[in-house]
Formats: C-alpha cells, structure tokens, sequence
C-alpha cells in the first residue's frame, strides 16, 4: 500500500468517526457516527406525517360534505365516526408534529402540554371512541336488517 493511499483512507475514517473515552475502562475508541444528521427515521416520521395530514385533510372534507348536502340528519353514525376519525388524526398530527420538532416543554402549561399531546393520549382517546363507534354501527346495522326480514 501507498503512503499516499494510507493517508487517504485514514483521512475518511478520521472524517467519520469521533473519539469517546470508555468510562467503565477508560479506553479512547473510535465511535462511527452517522455522516447525516438525521438517519433514516426522520424521513420515515415526515411520511407518517405528510399522511396524518392528508387524513385530516379529508376527514374535514367528507365532514364538511355530509353537512353541506344536509345528510347529516339522517346519517348520524356516520357524521359521529367521521368526527372522531378528525379528531383522532387531527391530535396525531399535532402530537408527532411536537415530537418531531422537539419542543421543550416547562412549568405546569408544559407538564398538561405533555400530559395530553406528548404521551399521545387524546389520539387515543379519538381511537378508542372511534372503535366503540364503529361497534355501534355495526350493531345498528345488524338490528336494522333483522328487522326488516
């Protein structure tokens, strides 16, 4: 092997890795870090929320569409599922919006900001009550055409 080719490759295994001290041993060893500064993850998690956004998007939509041609009255089920449907993406895409942007949250309006949003729990309160919707239509479904034989 060259000098020069020596000096090369260990110019691009300088570049890419950091020393770190061993606190158990004490020892000085290289560390690969990653050459982004985001990994794969991040791209991943604007997909999932370029999705949320769209879900919401068209949750508002149909929502406003069943309202606007006055189906509303006689669809009540549906209209109770697509606004839980909006619900429940709408506070998915803020809580992953928050995670995603790393908002440091302080005091008592931090502590119920990360209660609610952070820990994702009225996502799933919206998923829950969408779930018990859809038993409930199920079920009205079922007695209606039982009823009607």
């Amino acid at each position: 092997m060259t000098e020069e080719s020596s000096a090369a490759s260990y110019l691009s295994v300088a570049m890419t890795t950091t020393g770190m001290t061993n606190m158990t041993t004490g020892e000085n060893r290289p560390m690969v870090t990653s050459s982004s500064p985001r990994g794969i993850e991040f791209y991943f998690q604007i997909a999932a929320l370029v999705i949320r956004v769209l879900g919401t998007a068209a949750n508002a939509l149909v929502l406003y569409a069943l309202v606007a041609s006055k189906q509303h009255k006689m669809h009540v089920l549906l209209v109770h599922q697509n606004a839980l449907d909006l619900f429940a993406s709408f506070f998915m895409t803020v809580t992953y919006t928050t995670k995603l942007c790393n908002v440091h949250l302080s005091g008592s309006v931090g502590y119920w900001l990360c209660m609610l949003i952070l820990s994702e729990c009225l996502s799933w309160w919206g998923t829950f009550a969408s779930a018990i919707n859809l038993d409930t239509i199920t079920i009205e479904h079922s007695l209606v055409s039982v009823k009607r034989r």
